[in-house]
């Protein structure tokens, strides 16, 4: 009995606390991916290693249960940059060391995996002043609507009674929902965890006002 019970007590010490009752070892939290803007253009081979980086955050992120919010600064450096040349592809690798914002900080290590977000353009609003206005049988569809509480008819300012009043939408430029992967790109990752932007068909670049996507995340998804 002594014996079978010093062997139990043996077993038990030997296997991982994550097996002697069923629970699961914890796994350190998931860092999300960061839509960010970029504050400057970043060349390889032209941008030296050690340049510092900022980038605002786009939309409000959650870390750790602490929620970022939107144009939070985010500050790294260039950590490789080679321009290309006729054997070798240029190569770019930017880190993300901290997040600072009105009442708060907090350190990362994410990287641009080469992912962006394109602009899309939209349909702009109908630039006619006023609430939308009843249907009037009455009106031709020239001038200004009449006021359906005045015997008066009063034409835009500046234009002609006799020229009609339509106003196009206005298209304007806006991000689109779902990021996608920088043309003629190749995104490794260093045996350190470091991403790395490579390109055979030119310098890989980095533009000022894009939204780029800063991560740590798989890169077999995040090229799909």
């Amino acid at each position: 009995m002594i014996l079978r019970t010093g062997l139990l007590n043996l077993i038990l010490c030997t296997l991982p606390a994550a097996s002697v009752w069923g629970q699961q070892a914890e796994t350190p939290a998931k860092i999300p991916d960061f839509p960010v803007t970029l504050q400057q253009s970043v060349t390889a081979g032209k941008t030296p290693v050690g340049t510092k980086v900022q980038g605002k955050l786009t939309i409000a992120t959650l870390l750790n249960g602490t929620v970022i919010p939107r144009s939070a600064t985010l500050t790294g450096e260039v950590t490789e940059s080679a321009a290309k040349t006729a054997t070798d592809p240029s190569r770019l690798a930017i880190r993300m060391d901290s997040v600072q914002w009105k009442d708060g900080s907090t350190t990362i290590k994410v990287y641009f995996n080469g992912r962006y977000y394109p602009t899309v353009d939209e349909a702009g609003q109908d630039l006619q002043y006023g609430p939308p206005q009843p249907a009037n049988r009455t009106w031709n569809g020239q001038g200004q609507y009449p006021d359906q509480n005045s015997h008066t008819y009063k034409p835009f300012p500046g234009s002609d009674a006799d020229k009609g009043s339509a106003v196009p939408d206005t298209p304007a430029s806006a991000m689109a929902k779902n990021s996608a992967l920088m043309k003629d790109l190749e995104v490794l990752r260093d045996s350190d965890g470091t991403i790395v932007l490579t390109s055979k068909h030119a310098n890989v670049k980095l533009e000022r006002y894009t939204t780029y996507v800063v991560s740590t995340g798989d890169l077999v998804a995040q090229q799909k």
